[in-house]
């Protein structure tokens, strides 16, 4: 049996919903609320309504929300909002950006991928947390669809799914949208005769974004065989990304530590750009901002081990300190909590690359939840697959 296959998908159909910016979000786990408010008001058909259901005034259980957004799926199926394609396909995705002041794209290929329990080809990076994947398995159970792509790597290089791409990518796309970062995500249709499973050979997938949505599809997986045997929900949509040759940007979750006493450690410098400028994944430099004095001071400093930074940084610094964190990927954000008192101490962290993260998986041990951000997203609604037996 293939590991990846093309699968038939639902896209929105353009002139009942305009343009696909008015009905596509980031994954669910990163839309803060007062964004899940503009995608609200943006289109009633936008894709938040099936993510991210509201709890409203009124409810009497926790699971409305899931079951509006089942019926919201079912009503723009049944009106045309949401069309299948003519078939099965693979779908290739293209994201163009901006980094560090570079042009930069990252290509992929969407499909679906056999499921399988971790420990086999397919590599956590990054523990989970039982809250997010419950909600996730509550949303699946109403839905009965991906709704969003978990983003995979492999190490590569895969030099013919590159030439394949390529080839694809020089057609006008079958879907387009700018999302609210300036990032352009382009995707195409491909022919399902295209041997995509040959092309990735025997490369072990590593999980970039959407651990919990992986457990939550083996656990959904397996209640579903006692009862349905083998169906769709044996596979999982997914996009598959070259590391090698298309170097996807790791940018951190930088720590927030709202309890303790940190240990002032390095050298005091002018401010937070400075410390931006120093942060060095190769040298595992850090950057600290704590309070001393009541004036909010930052410092450098460096660490010991291997990179990436975050291992080290929990193996030196943050021991313990597990409870007593919170994560962002917005340095301004963690600077402000020091400075306003909700914090007493922020820990900045430099980019990684995906590679460095599968060296630490070839070593048999995983991140701390929390550890990587890869930049930029795949939309959630440029396709939905649906689960139908």
């Amino acid at each position: 049996m293939s590991r990846v296959s093309p699968f038939l998908g639902l896209l929105f159909d353009r002139d009942r919903v305009g343009s696909l910016d008015l009905v596509t979000t980031p994954p669910y786990d990163v839309i803060a609320p007062a964004e899940q408010r503009r995608f609200r008001e943006a289109s009633r058909y936008n894709v938040i309504r099936l993510e991210l259901g509201e709890d409203l005034p009124g409810d009497d259980d926790a699971s409305n929300k899931y079951r509006r957004a089942a019926s919201h799926l079912r009503r723009w199926r049944e009106e045309g909002v949401l069309t299948p394609t003519a078939g099965p396909f693979y779908y290739a995705y293209e994201m163009r950006f901006r980094f560090r002041g570079q042009r930069r794209r990252v290509r992929g290929v969407i499909c679906a991928v056999e499921l399988e329990d971790w420990g086999g080809s397919i590599l956590p990076h990054e523990r989970t947390m039982a809250g997010p994947v419950e909600d996730r398995l509550r949303l699946i159970r109403s839905v009965r669809a991906n709704l969003s792509c978990i983003q995979a790597v492999v190490t590569g290089p895969c030099l013919e799914l590159s030439e394949l791409l390529e080839r694809t990518a020089g057609a006008d796309p079958d879907a387009r949208t700018v999302d609210e970062s300036g990032v352009e995500h382009r995707m195409w249709l491909v022919d399902p005769v295209e041997d995509v499973d040959g092309l990735l050979g025997d490369e072990p997938l590593m999980i970039a974004d959407g651990h919990h949505r992986y457990t939550m599809s083996l656990r959904y997986r397996d209640e579903m065989r006692p009862s349905h045997g083998r169906g769709p929900w044996d596979r999982v949509m997914m996009l598959l990304v070259d590391a090698s040759t298309e170097r996807p940007p790791v940018l951190p979750y930088h720590r927030v530590l709202v309890r303790g006493t940190p240990r002032l450690e390095g050298d005091r410098v002018r401010d937070l750009e400075e410390v931006l400028d120093a942060v060095d994944d190769e040298t595992l430099t850090y950057g600290l901002v704590t309070r001393e004095d009541d004036v909010v001071t930052h410092r450098i400093a460096r660490l010991r081990g291997e990179p990436p930074t975050v291992c080290a940084l929990h193996d030196e610094v943050l021991s313990g300190a597990d409870d007593g964190l919170r994560f962002t990927h917005d340095a301004t954000e963690a600077e402000d909590a020091v400075r306003h008192g909700d914090a007493v101490a922020a820990y900045l962290l430099p980019p990684t690359d995906a590679l460095r993260i599968r060296s630490v998986i070839g070593r048999g041990e995983r991140l701390p939840q929390k550890s990587t951000f890869f930049w930029p997203k795949p939309r959630s609604g440029m396709v939905i697959r649906p689960l139908d037996p």
